[in-house]
């Protein structure tokens, strides 16, 4: 036998490792999340995230495994994608709590601890911001704002006040740090202090409260601009999906469900790293950095990327 065809064989078997254009970072948001994943089980991986009873029924499991992931914490590979030549990868990172502002500035003191950084860091909050902007129903004159401010709500805040919209908030420490960072000309008689909760459309974040949601009027919709959803309360109200868009039939390998999001739906931070990689935009976005949030919603289109309907 000819050990050099052997040698050929075997050496064709390798196969190269994939360059990743694309990362994008995740991590679990509950221990028992990650059965939803796809290394999990895939009649949960297929559907959105939620707590499950018989996932309950394997806590000894569960605990073993969350000990694991303290003591033995590794980043691990999740899902390989490719789309339009472009390699997008997702990795997980083994904690249940990302610290974003507290921690790093979002990525902002990262990027100065690496001024040589060959990688460009993109926390997607452009894309965020339209996405949300672009999910409030047109006509829309007021919008109660409530959740804890953000740099994503900030900008939020500041788009709709520009668009002529109104922007009224229940809770007076947060009206005054709306008041202090908007313009004047931004804020001028577009922001005010309401207690009426008669708004028909609410713009909602982490902090919202149970007793908050009773007060919205019958029919109101919920349209959420952090990465967790408010819990549904209220069964004659809408819910909107945190920010997400639906990737074209093209996008390879891509059959599970994102956290809560729906089958084959992709987080608007996850599709703006795409984006940047398909343009070429080789710059950052994170800390208080923020992209053109028109010119990467319209590049988003014209890459197939279609916002979601608001379920019903």
């Amino acid at each position: 036998m000819d050990k050099s065809s052997d040698a050929l064989y075997e050496k064709s078997l390798i196969r190269p490792e994939e360059l990743a254009h694309v990362v994008h970072l995740t991590h679990l948001v509950t221990p028992q999340s990650i059965y939803h994943l796809r290394l999990g089980f895939a009649s949960l991986a297929s559907k959105p995230y939620t707590s499950k009873w018989y996932v309950w029924a394997v806590w000894p499991v569960t605990c073993c495994s969350t000990m694991l992931t303290w003591t033995y914490s590794r980043t691990f590979i999740l899902e390989r994608n490719q789309f339009n030549k472009v390699n997008v990868q997702t990795w997980v990172v083994p904690k249940f709590k990302i610290q974003g502002d507290e921690l790093n500035g979002y990525g902002e003191l990262y990027i100065h601890r690496n001024p040589k950084l060959k990688i460009k860091v993109v926390d997607g909050s452009s894309l965020v911001v339209a996405v949300v902007l672009n999910s409030i129903p047109k006509g829309t004159t007021q919008v109660l704002f409530r959740g804890n401010l953000t740099k994503v709500a900030y900008f939020i805040a500041s788009a709709l006040c520009q668009m002529g919209i109104q922007v009224a908030t229940s809770h007076k420490d947060e009206y005054e740090q709306l008041n202090t960072n908007l313009k004047n000309v931004e804020r001028e008689s577009k922001l005010l202090l309401s207690k009426s909760f008669t708004e028909k459309i609410w713009l909602v974040g982490d902090g919202l409260t149970k007793e908050e949601q009773m007060k919205a009027s019958k029919g109101s919709l919920f349209i959420p601009f952090s990465q967790f959803p408010p819990k549904r309360l209220r069964k004659d109200c809408l819910y909107h999906t945190t920010p997400a868009m639906m990737p074209p039939k093209s996008f390879q390998n891509i059959d599970s469900c994102e956290n809560w999001l729906p089958r084959r739906a992709m987080s608007a931070s996850r599709v703006a790293g795409v984006i940047h990689a398909l343009e070429g935009w080789n710059v950052h976005e994170c800390g208080n950095t923020m992209f053109n949030i028109e010119k990467i919603w319209e590049a988003s289109l014209h890459h197939g990327f279609r916002p979601l309907t608001i379920p019903t």
